[in-house]
C-alpha cells in the first residue's frame, strides 16, 4: 500500500510551502485502527498541500516501510501508535508521538503540531526513551484531548507477548512428557525415568518454564529503556525467580519479574541522563549501562527486596502450621487463595510446600486441598477465553487452549499470561475459584498422596475421594471463568463510558476495538461519521429518492435529493471532515453519477476475487437477521466455494450469539471461520427497508457484508479482508454511493475501490 500522493504538491519539501512528512501507525490488534489512522493522515496531508508517506505496522506485517532516504528528506515524523515503535531511525528529526486514536480523529492538528515537535536525539538502543514518551503523552493530553497508552501499559504488554510462547512451549512439553513417558508409582505418583527420551523432553520443557520469568522481566525493561535495559531486566527476573539467592525456599515468581522489569527499565533511563565525558559515550549502551544497572538491580533485589520475600515465606508457613486444627473448609479456602494468588511465587509456594510437607506425617488432606486448587487457574482462564471469545485476542484464545491442556496436568503457570496482562481482573477471579475449590475439597475430605495437583494425579490413583476432587476442580474452574469474563466485561464497559464522557459517539466506538473483531470494525465505520442518504428505493433498476430519478444513466436531483445531499454534508462536518457542509453536499449530489460507473471500467472481481458479481445483490428479501444470513449464505454458495451451507449459517449465527456484528451507520458485517467453505468468499447485499441487527446505534442494517473463510485462512487472510474493508468503510461518501448504486454493475464499480 502506498499512501504518499502520486503527484506531490508543487514546492513540497523543506524548501517550499508544503512539507515532506512521514508517519507510522499501529494499534494493539493491528487491524482497523492502524489503517484508519493511515488513511486519515494521508487525506489530511493532501488537503493541506503536504507530502506524506505512512508506514502501517498491522497484524499482517509492516507495509509501505519507510526507507533511509525517506527519513533523510523528511521534515517531520508523526507516530500514531498504541504500541512501541522503533524511533532510532528518526534521530535528528522532529518526532510527534501520540495514540492511534489521535491519528484518526485529529489528523490536521497533528500535522500542524509536528512543525514544532521536539527533535528526537536518538537513543542507545534505537527506541524511544521514557522522557520522549512522557513528553509525547503530555503533549497529547494537553493538545487535542486524545490519550496515548501509558508507558507502563505498553511495557507490560510487551513483556507478556514475549513470555507467552515460553509458557506454552514449556508447559505443553512438560505435560506431554508426563503423559507419555511417566510411570505410575505405588503411591500414585508419576515419575519419568532418568536418561529416557521423555525425560529429555521434560528437561527441555523445564528450561522453557525457567526462562519465561526472565523473559517477562527483560522485555518489560526493554520497552522502557531500550536495548541497554534488556540484560539487567532478564538477569533481574532470573534473580527474582531464584529464591535460593536471597535465602527463600520460593522465588518471587512473575510478580517479582514485573517489579524487576520496571526497576531495570527506569534505572537505565536514569543512568542515561548522567553526564559523562564524550570519550565514554560510545561504550555507555553496550558496557557501562548494562553492567552498572545489572549489578545495582541484582544486589538491590538480593539485599532489599529478597529479605521481605523470605520473611513472607517463613511467617506464612508458621501461620498455616497453627491452623491445622481449625475448620477444614476455612483452611481449604485459605490454601486455595494462596495457591491461586501468584502461581509460583512465595505465597503459592508456601501453601504448596506446607501441604507437601505434611504428606510424610500421614496428613494427606491438606495436600488434597492444594491439589484441587492447583489446576483451577489455567482451566478457568482457558474456559473464559473459550466461552467469551470476543473479549480476547486471537493470541489469547490460542493461549487459552494451551492453558486448558496444562490445567489437566496441574501446571498452574498456564494462567500467568492472563494474570500478567489483566492483573486487576484475573488475579481476584483466580483467587475466588481457588478458594472455592480448596473449600470444597476440605469439606469433602479429599486426600492426595503425592506433591502434585490437577486431574492427572486423580487419574493415576494418588487421590482419595476422586468424585469430590473432580467436583471441586470443576466448580472452582467455572467460578474463575465466570468471574473473569464478568470483570473483564465490566472493565471494557467502563472504558466505553469513559470514552462517552471524553468525546463524541464516534470516538467511543473506535476505542472499543480491543474487545474484538466487531468493535474493531465498528471503530472503522464510526470514525468516518454518519451517512445521510435520502431513503432511496430500488425498483426495476431505477432509483427513486423523492424527486431524484435515474434513468438511462442520467441523474436528476429533486428536492429530496438536495435534502439528502445537505444531510450528507452535515454528517461529514460533524465527523470532523475538512470540507465544509456545502462542499460535502456537492459531493453527495454528484455521488449517484459516479456510482453508476463508467462502462468498461467495472471490475470483474474485488478483494482478490473473493467478492464478485455472483456474490453481490442489490436487494435482500429477508426481513430479519437470521433470514438475511441464510439468504447471503445461499448467495455465496453460487461460487462453488461453500461445501456446507447449513454449517456456514450455523457458524455465522453462533458468532452473532457472542455479540452483534451490526456496526451502526446502517452496516453489518457477519462473518464465519469454518471449513464449510473451501476458500475465502465475501458477499455483499443491500436492504431497502433495513434489518434489525442489534446495531450499536440502533440503526437497521442496509449494507451487509458476509465474510466466510476456512479455518486455515482464519489468521492473516481474515485480518487482511477486515483491514481492506476498514480502510474504505471509514469513507462516508463511499457508503453513500453503495446505497445509491442502481444495479449490480454499478455496485461492483463502487466496491472495486476496495484495494
Amino acid at each position: 500500500m502506498t499512501t504518499s500522493p502520486a503527484d506531490p504538491p508543487e514546492g513540497a519539501g523543506t524548501g517550499g510551502q508544503g512539507l515532506k512528512l512521514l508517519a507510522v501507525t499501529a494499534c494493539p490488534t493491528g487491524i482497523a485502527h492502524t489503517y484508519m489512522a493511515a488513511e486519515k493522515l494521508t487525506r489530511a496531508a493532501r488537503s493541506l498541500g503536504h507530502q506524506i508517506k505512512v508506514e502501517t505496522q498491522g497484524s499482517i506485517g509492516a507495509e509501505n516501510v519507510l526507507s533511509d532516504n525517506d527519513v533523510r528528506d523528511a521534515d517531520g515524523i508523526i507516530i500514531a501508535a498504541d504500541k512501541d515503535v522503533d524511533r532510532g531511525r528518526f534521530a535528528g528529526k522532529r518526532v510527534l508521538a501520540v495514540g492511534v486514536a489521535e491519528g484518526i480523529h485529529h489528523p490536521e492538528q497533528l500535522i500542524e503540531r509536528v512543525r514544532s515537535a521536539p527533535v528526537y536525539g536518538g537513543g542507545d538502543g534505537g527506541g524511544a526513551g521514557t522522557g520522549d514518551r512522557a513528553a509525547a503523552g503530555a503533549a497529547t493530553a494537553s493538545g487535542s484531548g486524545g490519550k496515548e497508552r501509558s508507558v507502563a501499559y505498553k511495557a507490560l504488554m510487551n513483556g507478556v507477548s514475549y513470555m507467552i510462547p515460553f509458557v506454552v512451549v514449556g508447559g505443553l512439553l512438560i505435560a506431554i512428557s508426563l503423559a507419555l513417558g511417566g510411570h505410575p508409582q505405588a503411591d500414585g505418583g508419576l515419575v519419568i525415568p532418568d536418561g529416557s527420551f521423555w525425560k529429555h523432553v521434560n528437561d527441555v520443557g523445564v528450561i522453557g518454564f525457567t526462562l519465561m520469568v526472565p523473559i517477562l522481566s527483560g522485555y518489560i525493561a526493554y520497552a522502557i529503556g531500550d536495548r541497554p535495559a534488556l540484560v539487567p531486566g532478564m538477569i533481574g527476573g532470573w534473580i527474582a525467580n531464584t529464591g535460593a539467592l536471597y535465602d527463600s525456599k520460593a522465588g518471587a515468581g512473575f510478580i517479582g519479574a514485573i517489579v524487576t522489569g520496571f526497576l531495570a527499565g527506569y534505572l537505565v533511563q536514569w543512568i542515561k541522563k548522567v553526564g559523562v565525558p564524550k570519550f565514554v559515550q560510545p561504550i555507555m549502551p553496550i558496557i557501562v549501562i548494562p553492567i552498572v544497572a545489572t549489578t545495582a538491580l541484582g544486589l538491590f533485589f538480593i539485599y532489599v527486596i529478597g529479605k521481605p520475600v523470605a520473611w513472607v515465606f517463613t511467617h506464612l508457613t508458621g501461620w498455616l502450621g497453627g491452623m491445622t486444627g481449625s475448620s477444614a473448609i476455612l483452611l481449604g479456602a485459605i490454601l486455595g487463595l494462596m495457591i491461586a494468588f501468584d502461581m509460583g511465587g512465595p505465597v503459592n509456594k508456601t501453601a504448596f510446600l506446607f501441604g507437601a510437607g505434611l504428606i510424610a506425617s500421614g496428613n494427606q488432606t491438606v495436600m488434597g486441598m492444594c491439589a484441587a486448587a492447583i489446576p483451577v487457574m489455567p482451566l478457568g482462564q482457558g474456559l473464559a477465553a473459550l466461552v467469551r471469545r470476543r473479549l480476547y485476542s486471537q493470541q489469547e484464545r490460542e493461549t487459552g487452549m494451551a492453558a486448558l491442556f496444562m490445567g489437566l496436568f496441574g501446571i498452574s503457570e498456564g494462567a500467568i499470561p492472563f494474570a500478567a496482562a489483566r492483573p486487576a481482573q484475573v488475579i481476584p477471579a483466580n483467587m475466588l475459584g481457588g478458594a472455592v475449590a480448596g473449600a470444597v475439597a476440605g469439606m469433602t475430605g479429599v486426600t492426595d498422596a503425592v506433591p502434585h495437583g490437577g486431574p492427572i494425579v486423580a487419574v493415576l490413583g494418588a487421590v482419595g475421594g476422586v468424585p469430590a476432587f473432580f467436583l471441586a476442580v470443576v466448580i472452582g474452574a467455572v467460578v474463575t471463568a465466570l468471574t473473569t469474563v464478568t470483570l473483564v466485561d465490566l472493565s471494557e464497559r467502563r472504558k466505553g463510558r469513559a470514552a462517552v464522557a471524553a468525546g463524541p459517539a464516534s470516538d467511543v466506538v473506535g476505542e472499543m476495538a480491543v474487545v474484538g473483531e466487531t468493535a474493531v470494525m465498528a471503530g472503522a465505520v464510526a470514525a468516518a461519521g454518519a451517512v445521510a442518504v435520502g431513503g432511496a428505493v430500488t425498483a426495476g433498476g431505477a432509483v427513486t429518492a423523492g424527486g431524484a430519478v435515474t434513468a438511462g444513466g442520467a441523474v436528476t436531483a429533486g428536492r429530496a435529493g438536495v435534502a439528502s445531499a445537505a444531510g450528507a454534508g452535515v454528517a461529514a462536518e460533524n465527523a470532523g471532515g475538512r470540507a465544509g457542509a456545502a462542499e460535502s453536499a456537492a459531493t453527495a449530489v454528484e455521488a449517484p453519477e459516479s456510482a453508476a460507473g463508467v462502462p468498461g471500467d467495472v471490475p470483474a472481481e474485488v478483494l482478490s476475487g473473493y467478492l464478485t458479481a455472483e456474490t453481490v445483490t442489490t436487494e435482500l428479501a429477508a426481513d430479519d437477521k437470521e433470514a438475511a444470513i441464510r439468504e447471503m449464505a445461499d448467495l455465496v454458495a453460487g461460487t462453488g466455494r461453500v461445501t456446507d451451507v447449513a454449517e456456514l449459517v450455523r457458524v455465522a449465527l453462533a458468532r452473532e450469539a457472542q455479540g452483534t456484528t451490526g456496526l451502526g451507520e446502517e452496516i453489518a458485517i457477519p462473518h464465519a471461520k469454518t471449513d464449510a467453505v473451501s476458500a475465502p468468499v465475501v458477499g455483499f447485499a443491500r436492504s431497502a427497508e433495513g434489518i434489525d441487527w442489534g446495531s450499536l446505534d440502533g440503526t437497521p442494517a442496509r449494507l451487509v457484508f458476509l465474510i466466510a473463510v476456512p479455518e486455515a485462512a482464519a489468521g492473516d487472510e481474515h485480518l487482511r479482508i477486515l483491514a481492506l474493508l476498514s480502510r474504505k468503510l471509514m469513507d462516508a461518501d463511499f457508503r453513500a454511493r453503495l446505497q445509491e448504486a442502481v444495479d449490480t454493475e454499478a455496485l461492483l464499480g463502487v466496491l472495486g475501490e476496495i484495494r
